[in-house]
């Protein structure tokens, strides 16, 4: 497939650069994938659109502040770091802007004391840091970090501001013991916690499992065809009790709704040939793309996605590659708002 295949025009001020004032007073447009019927309504109005029984999978990774600026010792040129991922003992795979001088050896020096050594040079912006710390790297990060906002958000210059850290972060995402993420799982964030109390009374279930969102949020697909593209592994779990109560719904006869993309993945990729889903900690190359059966799902929520991204393609697989452009066409001439902070879509 031509990557040119999954690019659309969008005017720039459909980019939603700030949240909404209230979470779930974002838009949601329904879709019918079977009939073609799109209606909209506020997301608020969720419970009206699901059926007691079904169950909503969410991605409940924590996102970190992990967006960190140094320089380079000695040269004193500006290092902009984006941690990606914990390889452990304070080693650190990263996206690093302005980088083009690194080499192995190279030395990064950060606010408060803590400083840092490129080990490896990974290729397409990509290092492995090793930081040293002095036992202070929560606090460093708490005080130094900001939120890993998408490089299409422009604020003219205050790209980073305290309601991100409350924004930028779904309503039940779990922090310390779950797998970190460097982006966050956007379907999310339309959800307030009334609005959670309000699907549970309807008889709506809320099951999480843990993705942690990384390098493929970031790098566009450079390759002509899709099936060229590389997909990096991201590493996901799914504990007993939540797997138990995928299984059951099915069984039951009852929809899984998945809540993001990465939802998606994680669900297809643990799923065996029945769609049964069996609890695990595992890693994650899945890239879902049109011909994909699915085997978990019966709909999904999600944002609207950024053209040539492995994320639209995902939503081509599951709209189909006639439609997806379409709903996609309307959505922008009802003039709702794309990509992190923008509207949402519920589609089954």
């Amino acid at each position: 497939m031509d990557i040119r295949e999954f690019d659309y025009e969008l005017p720039p001020e459909r980019i939603a650069q700030v949240p909404v004032h209230t979470r779930d007073l974002s838009r949601l447009l329904a879709v019918n994938r079977r009939t073609g019927e799109i209606e909209e309504c506020l997301f608020r109005n969720l419970p009206q659109r699901l059926r007691p029984g079904d169950v909503l999978v969410v991605n409940d990774s924590w996102v970190m502040p992990a967006r960190i600026f140094g320089t380079k010792a000695g040269g004193g040129a500006k290092i902009e770091v984006l941690l990606l991922e914990d390889l452990g003992n304070r080693q650190w795979k990263v996206i690093a802007q302005r980088a083009s001088r690194l080499k192995k050896g190279t030395e990064i020096q950060f606010p408060d004391g803590v400083t840092a050594e490129v080990r490896e040079l990974l290729g397409d912006g990509l290092f492995a840091l090793q930081f040293f710390d002095n036992g202070t790297w929560n606090e460093f990060l708490e005080r130094n970090g900001q939120v890993p906002l998408p490089p299409y958000i422009h604020r003219n210059g205050d790209e980073n501001t305290p309601l991100d850290r409350q924004r930028y972060q779904t309503v039940y995402a779990q922090p310390a013991e779950k797998l970190l993420s460097a982006a966050a799982p956007t379907a999310g964030l339309h959800f307030t916690k009334d609005l959670l109390d309000r699907l549970h009374k309807t008889g709506v279930s809320v099951v999480p499992v843990t993705l942690r969102v990384g390098l493929d949020t970031f790098l566009p697909i450079r390759s002509r065809t899709v099936e060229n593209h590389p997909m990096h592994r991201e590493r996901y779990r799914i504990t007993e009790p939540s797997a138990r109560a995928i299984n059951t719904a099915r069984q039951e006869g009852c929809r899984i709704i998945a809540v993001g993309t990465t939802a998606v993945r994680v669900l297809e990729s643990a799923a065996d040939r029945n769609g049964l889903i069996q609890a695990q900690e595992a890693e994650t190359a899945l890239f879902i793309r049109p011909g994909y059966s699915f085997k978990v799902i019966d709909g999904m929520i999600t944002n609207f996605h950024l053209p040539r991204s492995t994320l639209v393609i995902l939503i081509a697989a599951w709209l189909g590659r006639d439609r997806w452009r379409g709903v996609y066409e309307e959505a922008i001439r009802r003039g709702f708002r794309f990509y992190s902070y923008g509207d949402a879509m519920l589609a089954w």
